[in-house]
């Protein structure tokens, strides 16, 4: 056990998780008072000796599952899947078995006597024996060395190899022949056939997860990376209600590496650039040479920010990601003050100081008191009420930020209110969902706003979203 739980030590190393000798020994004290053949309390003690701070907890549980979750399950769900054809057919797999022992009892003395290891786990669906072979030959295939989600096809190849399927497939299919010859009838040929080639199926499957498993055990840190890059890329649209979850920790990662950023071009504005004219002009006396450096100090102010969001069913996803990408960089800006719409208009910035990010948001989306979301959208209303209520939050030094899909279901579009916004704003940036090339087709106003506006942009995935929001602070 202690071995088991060095090699777990080591993976949690090597996905960012620091893990002391001294804290290994706490780990090694606590199994010592603890039983370990229930589960949760196994898995608590681990993480109360090894984890330290709270962000590393949903890393530790997922290797923890992979690492301490037996791969047998696996095996167990493949090969069942194998043998589910037979019962289709009206087949026992035991009795299927118990009458090729007896054929093959005056033959051979027992069943496959003659098969290697493997042709015999599989015929005997032996899943213990399985996993053994699966891992021994996975080891010879050099699995520590996997890297990348590229390198599964390869290992995986190198497994069954060193595992000998295709031997293996031989041995049955002569062993299906030989059975075929001595008597078995035809019907269940068939099925022993059909047998076969599901067990060597499921080999390859099982194979392949395992070579899966490994790479997640080994690089989890890598492939979180390939994870979280897949989602900046992928549309709003086309999000599951599982990669929503994943994003809000996408978002906020993304949103931390901005903050980073900013504290690095604040220290260097603070310092200023060197001028390099005045340096020499400062130094003439000395010969020119620079003791006395004089530095460019300009003063970079934080903008005021107006978010006009709409949140109508078909950009919510695109809301409820700028919001928090926005929100969690709050102390990039001034103020901001934020509405949303779908034909009213209404302001959600007190939510964002009473609740939670995440609830503010949600309550924000599902406008409930605030406005009616279940209504058709309607641009030019939502801009005239902002315009007769809301149009003193605006002046030179604030950038108004619009989120939606200028889909105005052939209503007024009231240009001239964003008009008139534009006129007293800093500048007007406007993310829309849609690809450029439908603005302005069918009910689409955006060709009527765009002369309105300083910057539009597709935003369609948080790639984008965080290049238009960085632009804002440079």
């Amino acid at each position: 056990m202690q071995k088991k739980i060095l090699e777990f030590t080591n993976i949690l190393r090597k996905s960012g998780i620091r893990v002391s000798t001294a804290e290994t020994l706490d780990a090694f004290t606590a199994l010592d008072e603890l039983s370990i053949d229930d589960r949760e309390i196994f898995k608590d003690a681990l993480r109360a000796t090894m984890v330290k701070r709270g962000e590393e907890v949903s890393t530790y549980d997922q290797l923890f599952d992979l690492f301490w979750s037996g791969f047998y399950d696996s095996l167990r769900e493949s090969f069942g899947q194998a043998t589910a054809g037979l019962a289709d057919a009206g087949l026992d797999f035991e009795q299927l078995l118990q009458q090729i022992a007896q054929m093959l009892q005056g033959m051979e003395g027992e069943l496959g006597g003659d098969l290697s290891e493997l042709a015999r786990a599989l015929l005997t669906q032996d899943l213990t024996q399985l996993e053994n072979l699966i891992r021994q030959a996975a080891e010879q295939a050099g699995i520590g060395r996997i890297e990348n989600f590229l390198q599964v096809g390869f290992f995986s190849r190198r497994t069954l190899e060193q595992l000998g399927m295709e031997g293996a497939g031989d041995e049955l299919s002569d062993l299906a022949a030989r059975l075929e010859a001595a008597g078995m009838s035809p019907d269940q040929i068939a099925a022993l056939r059909k047998l076969i080639e599901g067990l060597i199926e499921a080999l390859r499957r099982s194979v392949r997860s395992f070579t899966e498993r490994e790479l997640q055990k080994q690089n989890h840190d890598y492939m979180e990376k390939f994870r979280r890059e897949t989602l900046l890329e992928k549309s709003f649209y086309h999000l599951t209600e599982e990669e929503i979850r994943k994003m809000r920790e996408v978002v906020e990662r993304l949103a931390q590496r901005i903050k980073n950023v900013l504290s690095i071009r604040r220290r260097r504005l603070k310092k200023g650039k060197l001028d390099l004219r005045q340096t020499l002009r400062r130094n003439m006396s000395h010969g020119a040479i620079p003791f006395d450096l004089v530095f460019k100090q300009r003063k970079k102010d934080r903008p005021k920010l107006v978010i006009l969001t709409d949140v109508s069913s078909s950009v919510a996803n695109v809301s409820r990601f700028m919001l928090q990408f926005v929100y969690t960089l709050q102390e990039a800006f001034t103020k901001i003050r934020a509405f949303v719409f779908v034909a009213e208009l209404g302001e959600v910035t007190p939510l964002f100081h009473e609740k939670d990010i995440n609830d503010a948001i949600e309550a924000a989306l599902e406008g409930g008191d605030v406005i009616n979301v279940y209504t058709r959208s309607n641009f030019g209303f939502a801009f005239h009420h902002f315009w007769q209520n809301f149009l003193s939050a605006i002046d030179n030094k604030t950038t108004v930020l619009i989120l939606g899909d200028a889909r105005n279901n052939y209503n007024d579009p009231r240009a001239w209110c964003l008009r008139e916004i534009h006129t007293k704003a800093k500048n007007v940036v406007w993310l829309n969902p849609e690809n450029p090339s439908a603005w302005g087709f069918g009910d689409s106003v955006m060709d009527k706003y765009l002369p309105y506006t300083d910057v539009a942009e597709e935003c369609r995935n948080l790639r984008q979203l965080s290049k238009v929001v960085d632009s804002l602070l440079l």
